[in-house]
């Protein structure tokens, strides 16, 4: 099989919601592998007529767990599909950089603001993670590929497909430069206002109406 197979199964994965991956047992493999998130809802205006859609979804984010082993004799991350999911649905700004991003975009709609927390090192949305989770919800699911090495896949991937959401070796696309500015610009503000007391929860609950 080569890794245009795999990319061709990759983009017909079936796509799972937020409930559905938190449940228990929970349908995500417990190893390594290549995933996409597919939205409703376009987190901020930008053209994806480039861009992978299917049944009312776009597909704007790839990434992979674990990444790719380090060559400076430090050991492989644990990470796996389960568990970097379940952070990027339930964890916070700081551990994701995808929450990073989708909050920056929906800063105003959803009237979140990156602060320092904690130790000041820690950037994230405090409260508004919840407010960020729901959103999710409501808008963003995602769809998995098991590989054994998805650093591999993740390169044609990003080859070969239109990600607005993809910072890292994705520099040539449209969207980029927008979502650069809008993450630094939070970053900037909220290094410059007062450090806040953390306040105990990411995003894991939410109450959804």
């Amino acid at each position: 099989m080569t890794l245009q197979d795999d990319i061709d199964r990759y983009l017909v994965a079936r796509v799972y919601t937020r409930a559905e991956v938190l449940a228990l047992p929970s349908p995500v493999p417990q190893g390594p592998g290549v995933y996409g998130w597919w939205f409703r809802e376009l987190p901020a205006a930008m053209d994806v007529r480039g861009c992978v859609s299917r049944d009312g979804l776009t597909l704007l984010y790839a990434g992979i767990s674990p990444k790719k082993p380090p060559v400076n004799g430090r050991g492989p991350s644990r990470q796996t599909l389960r568990s970097r999911i379940k952070t990027h649905f339930t964890g916070n700004a700081e551990e994701s950089t995808l929450r990073r991003s989708l909050g920056c975009l929906l800063a105003s709609a959803l009237n979140l603001e990156l602060r320092r927390y904690g130790s000041g090192t820690r950037l994230h949305f405090g409260l508004g993670e919840q407010d960020l989770s729901r959103w999710m919800d409501a808008n963003a699911l995602v769809s998995w590929l098991p590989v054994s090495q998805p650093w591999l896949l993740e390169d044609e991937i990003l080859n070969a497909v239109d990600l607005p959401l993809n910072l890292d070796r994705n520099e040539g696309n449209a969207f980029h430069p927008v979502l650069t500015a809008a993450r630094a610009a939070a970053a900037q503000r909220a290094r410059a206002l007062p450090c806040l007391p953390n306040p105990g929860t990411g995003g894991s609950r939410i109450e959804v109406e």
